[in-house]
């Protein structure tokens, strides 16, 4: 028999099979099934092949309780099996890029309360929910005078709109709005009243974008049409919006940032005035550079932007279906907002364009300056 198995290794696994099969089903019988005097003669007296079918009877009388205690008995003998070892790295969960969700988790209230209180210094503290009154703006160009429309932006519109409003947050969409009226939007929206019984603001921009911010929808080389971050900046910093002073100001946008844009007079590239000055400088006025300095810890905190790509980069956007940044992010935000904080989330959605399918980017966290860790704890 041993020569027959070296002749032919398959016998070698059914012999293996049967052994397998045969101890799982004693010890179903002598745990769960308690056969009768005469099952029990012909189920032991069975040949491991016949076993299964000496059960079936009794099986199907308790067809629930059998189909259960045979799935535990099979995944305890697996965790008790020494041939083989599990390697580490396939227990660190699924690709995070695969993990695409419509539905938003929610924080189970017992876990909120326990967060509050363990990192009630370290944590963003968060209104009651029939108290406040979170406000959201969403402002897209999709139609412009002389730049390619952007297809299937709807598609982020509505659902960015869902995930906000998901997350407790009344939201303002507004449409095709040139630099000015950007502005102009943003300044009204920085004076909402309800800001004060507020504990965060979201600001969403989805238009076209250049290295130097977010294309009105008149831009042009000739005569640039530009909404820069600073402004925004400047709009929601302490000093301007004193109702969000200390609360979370979070900026998302999906633009590209790949080009310098051409000045209307010379045709060069516009240079800063400053060239020591970061990008991120709050202004770009040489004359106050140093008062900024001095105040910026102050006037500019509790801010982070994530826009869709790094400088000098492009951010694609999927005609049928949107931008890939905003559909990672709704369903990074669907996924783990329940148990992680802005940054962890914003994070995810990065590793997850590590390995791109088709075309490259790398979302980019701007300005960081949250104090303390942002957790938005839907339903809570």
């Amino acid at each position: 028999m041993a020569e027959d198995n070296k002749e032919n290794p398959f016998k070698v696994f059914e012999s293996l099979g049967k052994e397998i099969l045969s101890g799982l089903l004693d010890n179903v019988e002598k745990k769960y099934l308690n056969l009768s005097g005469t099952e029990k003669e012909k189920f032991y007296g069975a040949k491991p092949a016949d076993k299964l079918r000496v059960l079936e009877a009794s099986v199907r009388k308790k067809r629930d309780e059998a189909g259960r205690i045979l799935v535990e008995t099979f995944f305890s003998k697996e965790k008790e099996s020494t041939s083989a070892e599990v390697p580490s790295e396939m227990w660190a969960g699924p690709d995070e890029s695969a993990e695409f969700t419509d539905t938003l988790e929610l924080c189970p209230p017992e876990e909120f309360l326990r967060l509050c209180k363990e990192k009630a210094g370290e944590i963003y503290p968060i209104k009651e929910r029939k108290n406040r009154t979170r406000l959201a703006l969403i402002i897209c160009n999709i139609e412009f005078n002389n730049l390619p429309p952007r297809s299937r932006a709807e598609v982020d519109i509505e659902g960015m709109k869902r995930l906000l409003e998901g997350l407790d947050y009344s939201v303002e969409v507004k449409k095709q709005l040139t630099a000015t009226e950007m502005q102009s939007v943003l300044q009204e929206f920085a004076a909402r009243p309800e800001h004060r019984s507020s504990d965060s603001t979201f600001l969403v921009f989805m238009s076209h974008g250049f290295l130097e911010g977010i294309c009105g929808t008149t831009h042009s080389e000739e005569q640039p049409d530009m909404l820069s971050l600073d402004t925004i900046f400047q709009i929601f910093n302490n000093n301007n919006c004193q109702s969000l002073k200390d609360k979370p100001k979070i900026i998302i946008v999906q633009a590209c940032r790949g080009v310098h844009v051409s000045t209307a007079n010379s045709g060069e590239p516009l240079v800063r005035d400053s060239p020591s000055v970061s990008e991120d400088s709050p202004s770009e006025s040489s004359d106050n550079l140093e008062a900024d300095a001095v105040h910026i810890a102050h006037v500019e905190k509790d801010f982070i932007a994530f826009w869709a790509s790094a400088p000098y980069n492009l951010s694609w956007r999927d005609e049928r279906e949107g931008s890939p940044f905003i559909t990672r992010l709704i369903s990074y935000f669907h996924k783990y907002s329940s148990r992680c904080h802005l940054v962890e989330v914003f994070r995810k959605v990065q590793r997850s364009f590590e390995k791109p399918p088709v075309k490259i980017q790398v979302p980019t966290i701007k300005r960081h300056t949250l104090i303390r860790c942002f957790y938005l704890f839907p339903g809570n």
